[in-house]
This record gives structure tokens, C-alpha cells and sequence, in this order.
């Protein structure tokens, strides 16, 4: 589970391919990702183009909420001063085999293992114009 120091951390880097992702989670509180109008395909992190078939018709859809952890770290020597160590970053696998990145909101370091399920979480409480994406235990 991260903890913040109260210094302040930095922010997801945002740019004009990410900023509709960042938005529509913010303004909905849910998850959204892109999917290819011609294959498909669902697309994260954003991008202009499929990588699958390389049509510019892409579209956002809502995204599942629960996952299973696909991978995890547990950093003992902070990057930043703003995060508490230990902390942990999961990468969790959607149940539409999308994988996103982020922190466990409920499970310290030693509880988390790989295929745990987890839910999205959108976390308002970091900053006040931006949402993290977060995960709890189910």
C-alpha cells in the first residue's frame, strides 16, 4: 500500500495522446481505454494509431474493473521523497487482457502475490485535478 510523505509527488506524465485517457477518468471515475473501430484491438497505453492493424479509427470504452496481478515491485529505497518505503507498484492484467500499472490501495508488500484478483479503484485523493488509478483486494 503506498504512503505519501507530504512533500509531493510527481504527476502522470500527461501528453495530447494520454489527456483524453486522464479526462475520461477523472470526469467519469471509471477506467477507459482506446479499441480500434476496424479490428478491435483495445489499446493501452493511448495511442494515435492501432498497433495491430494501423487504422486511425479508434474509440474509448469503458474498461473492465477486475484484474489479476501480473506482476509486482516492491521498492525499498524510495524514487522520489514523497512515497514511504515500502511501497508497491502491480501490474495487473484486466479481464479483456489489458494490462495497467499501478498501486495496491489495501495490501502491504508481503500480502500482494501474482495472480491475486484485485478491483480499480479511482483514487481522487493525491491531487486535485488529476485521479490515480489504484487496486484493492476482492
Amino acid at each position: 500500500m503506498v504512503q505519501y510523505t507530504g512533500i509531493g509527488t510527481p504527476k502522470p506524465n500527461m501528453n495530447e495522446d494520454t489527456e483524453m485517457f486522464w479526462h475520461k477518468l477523472r470526469e467519469t471515475k471509471k477506467l477507459h481505454f482506446q479499441q480500434c473501430c476496424k479490428c478491435g484491438t483495445v489499446l493501452h497505453p493511448p495511442r494515435p494509431v492501432c498497433y495491430n492493424c494501423h487504422s486511425f479509427e479508434l474509440e474509448w470504452v469503458e474498461a473492465p474493473t477486475k484484474g489479476k496481478i501480473y506482476s509486482y515491485v516492491v521498492y525499498h529505497r524510495s524514487v522520489h521523497p514523497g512515497f514511504q518505503t515500502p511501497y508497491e507498484v502491480v501490474l495487473v492484467e484486466l479481464e479483456n487482457g489489458a494490462r495497467i500499472v499501478g498501486n495496491m490501495l489495501d495490501a502491504a508488500p508481503d500480502e500482494i502475490a501474482i495472480g491475486m484478483p484485485v478491483e480499480v479503484v479511482v483514487d481522487d485523493q493525491v491531487y486535485e485535478d488529476v485521479s490515480l488509478i489504484k487496486f484493492k483486494k476482492i
